[in-house]
């Protein structure tokens, strides 16, 4: 299995891109200017408690308070509390976290009114990003993730992942975490961590320890309150921090910048295949090229087709996704309904395992599958289902059909289930149903190549349009593309966009920015 990510960088959002075998399974699209991203570390203010919930809610500088569990505060809570105030009464000079002294735990069955009272500060962690409308939800059980390991201040165990299954294996990284970990700071070992060597552990703990010191001493030397001590890395690495595989093919990104920090994340971690990074410099956008945008035109919106004929249709709602399996136009196979029913389901169980983590749909999924009478058929879509969803990283669980029919998943969700509206207002008569006649569009193209050039003064620039568009400027030995290139400078350049509506056009200037030359009498009412 070949697998390639796929990094498009526009001046307002960042789109990422997981293939594997050329097929799109992951895709996270969001702005850049985009804040409380899971693991981002606070310090905020107490607003107000909820006994009844036994929580609060903090103020993170969001536009919805934050949610704060009681069991969220964590065993070392007071620990927090106490070395906070240590570090805020001396602007100074930092308390070094391994001369704090360790207090009583928490006990579980405490109140959170007796642990916080209104306008307390609190140095807090976001586990979900804000979901509908629901706020972002905290933990004060801090975490700096990295890609061997995870460090935890003020705990005190090592304690090494399931997923290491060999004795000596796990008693070797046990011991050797544990004889360079500081004092006062937990460790988790994570899988990647099997097999590695004690200079490779050792850099990485010390760069964690950096972002704790880092962020500690935000707190220290600034008294703005809430305040971002701490800041996840860019969307691109801290996506390759988890999902990074030694056997990817190619990472591909269209930004200079974002291309150097892959880098030098990847040549931290596994600098044999820092070569696989690649600046994409190509005229044609980075999606179209490599088969991304069909790809998400087709795999997202109500009804999603897979083979021959058969459909999908997912809703969202507040409290769950429903998503239901028909058969379509599928022609009945010779040996039966039972037989086309268990084919049908046994491709909806593929489309859904790969839907499930390109949306990042969470929480309570039900699937109404095709009738099925035979036992031995129902347990073999349930082992069908089990075995795709091995590939998905989330915390996921899977039962068995209910005599319905009907099969239950959970799945982890930690941020809104990724929703790509495949049905647009039309960009060309922005939803009046009437625009100039089409034989004239290229003489409107022209009009404003025509003030580009001569007004504005912009001399080199790329037009974007729909293919078919683009096809129809090419045409010819003596095409419009040279007529307007002779007429108006050799610097003018036509590119294929499958992003774009059939009479819809972008234009961008050499350094890739959005020439923005729509005008509001362009649309016929």
């Amino acid at each position: 299995m070949t697998s390639e990510v796929i990094i498009d960088v526009q001046p307002k959002e960042i789109s990422i891109a997981l293939l594997e075998d050329k097929s799109l399974v992951e895709y996270q699209n969001e702005p850049r200017e985009s804040t409380f991203a899971v693991g981002n570390i606070y310090v905020g203010k107490v607003r107000k408690l909820m006994p009844g919930l036994n929580a609060c809610f903090v103020d993170v500088g969001s536009e919805k308070d934050a949610f704060l569990h009681y069991l969220d505060l964590g065993l070392q809570f007071s620990s927090y509390e106490k070395y906070l105030k240590q570090v805020a009464s001396d602007r100074k000079k930092l308390y070094p976290i391994q001369k704090a002294t360790s207090q009583p735990i928490l006990p579980k069955d405490g109140s959170i009114q007796n642990m916080l009272k209104v306008g307390q500060e609190i140095m807090v962690q976001v586990v979900k990003e804000p979901i509908n409308t629901k706020g972002p939800r905290l933990t004060c059980e801090l975490s700096f993730a990295g890609r061997y390991m995870v460090l935890i201040p003020f705990g005190d165990k090592v304690s090494v992942s399931s997923k290491i299954k060999r004795g000596e294996e796990r008693s070797r990284l046990k011991q050797l975490v544990q004889s360079m970990k500081p004092k006062n700071f937990g460790v988790i070992v994570r899988t990647v961590a099997e097999g590695k060597r004690a200079a490779e552990l050792d850099q990485e703990l010390k760069v964690l320890l950096k972002r704790w010191d880092d962020a500690i001493g935000k707190v220290q030397k600034t008294t703005e309150r809430p305040q971002l001590v701490y800041e996840e890395q860019t969307r691109a690495v801290a996506l390759l921090r988890d999902l990074f595989n030694p056997t990817y093919d190619g990472i591909y990104v269209n930004d200079a910048e974002i291309h150097r920090q892959i880098h030098d994340y990847l040549s931290l971690i596994a600098p044999d295949k820092a070569e696989i990074v690649k600046l994409y410099t190509g005229t044609v956008p980075i999606f179209d090229n490599f088969n991304v945008t069909k790809q998400i035109k087709s795999g997202f919106g109500r009804t999603v087709n897979y083979k021959r004929g058969a459909y999908l249709i997912i809703e969202h709602t507040e409290a769950m996704h429903v998503v239901d399996v028909n058969s379509g136009t599928r022609i009945k196979k010779e040996n039966g309904q039972e037989a086309n029913a268990l084919e049908t389901n046994l491709g909806a169980a593929d489309e859904l395992a790969r839907q499930l983590r390109l949306r990042d749909m969470g929480g309570i999924i039900v699937v109404d599958f095709i009738d099925m009478n035979l036992a031995e058929d129902r347990q073999l879509l349930y082992e069908r289902m089990c075995e795709n969803m091995k590939k998905d990283r989330a915390r996921h669980n899977i039962l068995p059909l209910s005599k319905f029919g009907l099969m239950q998943i959970t799945r982890q969700r930690v941020r809104p289930a990724m929703d790509v509206a495949v049905e647009e207002t039309c960009p060309t008569c922005h939803g009046s149903g009437k625009i100039k006649s089409s034989i004239l569009f290229t003489d409107q193209l022209e009009s404003k190549i025509d003030v580009l050039v001569n007004k504005i003064g912009i001399k080199r620039f790329s037009l974007h349009v729909h293919p078919y568009v683009a096809a129809y400027i090419n045409k010819g030995v003596f095409s419009l593309k040279r007529r307007w290139q002779m007429k108006y400078g050799f610097s003018i350049r036509i590119i294929p966009n499958q992003k774009l509506a059939f009479l819809q056009y972008e234009f961008y200037d050499d350094n890739r920015q959005f020439i923005d030359m729509q005008e509001e009498n362009e649309v016929s009412k």
